[in-house]
């Protein structure tokens, strides 16, 4: 009995257990290869990187390029949809061996979180508030010149 190949059975079951053919150069880049990243990887992992310390360092910035910065990590990271480009946001994760919805709902969360623990304005009284309908005093002199000043 033969497959597609032109092999018999036993051939093609005895083949299963020979050696592979391995040029010493190419053992030896597998092996010695000190970086566990592709150069590509390793670029898509900078982008990524930057995205999310852009977005986490600018998170409360009001204005100007903090601001900029921001809104731009914001719409690469939870606002794209669209994975046709190679560098998106979907792609680089799925490159990367990491799940984009679990990222961007991190992100979610530790905004969430930032907005809650952001302090609030104090409002300081510069004045003493009267109770009922206390009028304040001014002294004759002053309530007279005060009157001729308003015109009456």
């Amino acid at each position: 009995m033969t497959y597609e190949s032109g092999l018999s059975v036993e051939e093609r079951v005895s083949s299963l257990f020979q050696p592979d053919t391995v040029l010493p150069a190419q053992y030896l880049d597998t092996v010695s290869r000190k970086s566990h990243l592709d150069p590509e990887k390793k670029l898509m992992l900078a982008v990524l990187e930057d995205a999310v310390a852009c977005y986490q360092k600018n998170v409360s910035v009001r204005d100007g390029k903090g601001k900029s910065l921001f809104l731009e990590a914001e719409e690469w990271v939870l606002m794209e949809q669209n994975d046709d480009w190679l560098f998106s946001f979907g792609n680089i994760c799925e490159a990367l061996g990491l799940n984009p919805q679990y990222i961007r709902a991190g992100l979610l969360r530790w905004r969430q979180k930032r907005v809650e623990e952001r302090p609030k304005a104090k409002i300081y009284r510069l004045a003493p508030r009267s109770r009922g309908k206390k009028r304040a005093t001014m002294s004759g002199g002053t309530e007279r010149r005060l009157k001729k000043a308003a015109g009456r």
